[in-house]
């Protein structure tokens, strides 16, 4: 199955046979305590972690975010681009031409975290601050496109988080409604086409359904479980954990492809957080990489071959 957003009129005319039951096949971001929810869950997963600075920094940016996302709305009419989707990702992270908003942002961010920055990541702020806006677009443009080794480690997750803000104030203003069709392609964001972080084992009216939550406009979409959420082969799918088969975080890996991806289940741990859980679980990480599988997810705060 693939998801495609379209219109409300469309949706209303479409046969309720095409639609896999009652399943909500796309939850859009809550925007409202998303960040500051995550910047709490990082604090309280960096307590006896060995990655606790890096922890309590990315606690630092998601607390910034949350502010600013406040302080500097976006208003946008998205009903032409929806349109003109024609089935394709209406935020496609690649083609969707930006708006200077998002750099409004990352200003933003840099002058929220500057007064409790120092060091290298006071540096880091300050040579930022200074780029010309062709220079921003080009480490925009580099990340969007999977091109991480042409942004530094340092950039990056300050860049991404301004253009996660700007793609996550999109995606909550699509005036259309998500479909489930026949078709594959459930490893990109249904929404921008961007890869996912992890994906969450919910609770609640959704219990017991894997979403996939996106690394850049924060939406969720539904995946069936045991499938590899890369491949989407299911014959040769083992589960992984650090503690025991109690764990809330395991990584199901897949024969077929090498991948992996991390699976958080609420009903183990209702607080996991799709962004922190992952982060914080880096030593999963290096057992996967150990037993020669590669991850097919992408973490805001840690990009393919960067270093924390």
């Amino acid at each position: 199955m693939t998801i495609r957003i379209v219109a409300q009129e469309q949706l209303e005319k479409k046969d309720p046979s095409s639609t896999v039951g009652s399943i909500p096949p796309l939850l859009f971001a809550n925007l409202k305590g998303l960040y500051s929810n995550r910047a709490e869950r990082l604090r309280e997963l960096a307590q006896d972690n060995a990655l606790a600075d890096y922890l309590l920094f990315a606690a630092g940016v998601a607390q910034a975010q949350q502010k600013v996302l406040h302080d500097h709305p976006l208003h946008i009419d998205l009903g032409a681009i929806l349109s003109e989707a024609g089935g394709r990702p209406p935020l496609d992270a690649a083609t969707f031409p930006r708006g200077p908003h998002w750099r409004t942002l990352l200003l933003a961010l840099i002058e929220e975290l500057m007064p409790e920055a120092e060091g290298p990541i006071l540096a880091t702020l300050e040579n930022l601050r200074k780029f010309p806006a062709q220079a921003l677009e080009e480490m925009a443009d580099a990340l969007l496109t999977q091109q991480f080794v042409r942004v530094g480690s340092d950039n990056a997750p300050f860049v991404w988080a301004a253009l996660s803000l700007y793609w996550a104030q999109m995606a909550s203003q699509i005036p259309g409604k998500a479909r489930a069709e026949a078709g594959g392609h459930r490893q990109f964001c249904p929404v921008c086409g961007s890869l996912p972080v992890s994906g969450v084992v919910q609770l609640g009216s959704a219990s017991g359904l894997r979403y996939l939550h996106c690394n850049l406009c924060e939406s969720e979409w539904h995946i069936v479980r045991v499938k590899c959420s890369n491949c989407e082969q299911s014959g040769d799918l083992d589960y992984w954990s650090l503690d025991s088969e109690q764990a809330a975080v395991k990584a199901e890996s897949c024969g077929d492809c090498g991948t992996y991806l991390k699976l958080l289940y609420q009903e183990k741990d209702h607080r996991v957080e799709a962004v922190a859980d992952d982060l914080a679980t880096l030593v999963l990480d290096m057992k996967m990489e150990e037993e020669g599988f590669s991850r097919s997810s992408i973490n805001p705060f840690l990009f393919p071959g960067e270093a924390g």
